[in-house]
């Protein structure tokens, strides 16, 4: 199936993004299960507990991740603030440290500063250079970034570049002068990437991409009223819904700009293939997809068509596949954004406890759709 990636976007990324969701852990004890959680949560050396803990033994407090050895749990007493345990006698450990900031909020505060390199820097520095100006190595780095942020530091520079492009090009300069300006060195190096970059010529995308053709049928299936959408590269809408006008609708507001052209009898024929994919989703759906979205989204709309036929997976479970386990949120975000039903198979995630949750299309198509592919 060839795919055509385009408009690799992101949006800045500051240290507040990358935060945790309460933790039970992290308040005040009032009782001995909350005690007892709060030892399971030592013993694991969770990163994401912000209590601390004393030692009597030893005179020192650490937070719930230290990994000095298990001391015993007689000896240990908790707290919900550092100033607490010093106010009790007890001095800062130094292997975890709990007197500075935690770790991920440090590594936050890294990345974002790195970001910010990046996207001031005319063009990527490198990446030995970037690590360095963080304090970090690059192998470490590199993986922290990716683990953050959901990309790489270049695919990050490339989408931030892009986006540069996009702002330089609504301006009332020329195309020449939009491209050097955005950071590339050359025309040339910039017209072999630019239909992924901006998904049509710089010269269609100043004029608000009219002269971009999308042709589309809608037809019935057994999901209810269905609409399917063709760019120049492959498909690039497959829309479900109860009204054609409203489906029609929605299509206007993906491609604003583009001039929507009905299907003609020829294309009726690719409008039956995936009506039959959708009603029979075991026969698979050879033809060329069009997908668009940012750069993260892309990353998890590939991750979601590596998912078995017939198989679920949980958000986190999606989220640690592509190697961001902490963007749980935003993985459910980007499956809520897929414009192509069963192509790109959202319905196949659930939440981690097996409930059905958000669909663009429905829940109860969610469940048909889980229940045929559980059939076949």
């Amino acid at each position: 199936m060839a795919v055509f990636v385009t408009f690799p976007l992101v949006s800045r990324f500051d240290e507040s993004d990358w935060k945790y969701m309460p933790n039970p852990l992290n308040s005040t004890p009032r009782a001995s299960g909350e005690s007892d959680l709060r030892w399971a949560a030592i013993v694991a050396r969770d990163p994401h507990g912000s209590f601390f803990f004393s030692v009597k033994t030893t005179g020192v407090y650490c937070r719930p991740a230290c990994p000095a050895r298990l001391p015993k749990r007689e000896h240990v007493h908790f707290y919900a603030t550092a100033s607490e345990a010093q106010r009790a006698g007890f001095r800062p450990c130094k292997r975890c440290k709990p007197d500075q900031p935690p770790l991920w909020e440090q590594n936050a505060a890294r990345i974002a500063a790195a970001c910010r390199l990046i996207e001031e820097a005319p063009e990527l520095p490198a990446l030995g250079d970037l690590a360095s100006r963080v304090g970090l190595s690059a192998y470490y780095f590199h993986r922290l970034f990716k683990s953050i942020t959901g990309l790489t530091p270049k695919a990050y520079a490339t989408a931030n570049r892009t986006n540069r492009l996009r702002r330089h090009l609504s301006r009332d300069i020329t195309v020449t002068q939009a491209i050097y300006d955005a950071g590339y060195n050359s025309n040339g190096r910039f017209y072999g990437d630019a239909n992924s970059l901006l998904g049509m010529t710089p010269s269609n995308f100043r004029a608000g991409g009219i002269r971009t053709n999308i042709r589309f049928a809608i037809g019935n299936c057994s999901l209810g009223a269905i609409l399917v959408a063709q760019s120049e590269r492959g498909i690039c809408a497959i829309l479900l819904g109860d009204s054609a006008n409203q489906l029609k609708q929605n299509l206007r507001e993906q491609f604003p700009h583009a001039e929507l052209i009905s299907g003609d009898k020829g294309f009726a024929d690719l409008v039956d293939k995936v009506i039959a994919f959708v009603e029979h989703p075991a026969s698979g759906l050879e033809l060329p997809l069009d997908i668009r979205g940012t750069a993260f989204q892309q990353r998890v709309w590939q991750a979601l068509r590596k998912i078995p036929f017939g198989k679920k997976l949980s958000y986190s479970e999606l989220a640690r596949n592509i190697g961001s386990p902490q963007s749980t949120r935003a993985v459910a975000q980007a499956c809520a954004a897929n414009t192509l039903a069963v192509a790109i198979p959202c319905h196949r995630v659930v939440r981690s406890d097996g409930a059905l949750s958000g669909y663009r299309w429905g829940i109860d198509r969610k469940q048909e759709l889980l229940k045929r592919e559980a059939s076949e």
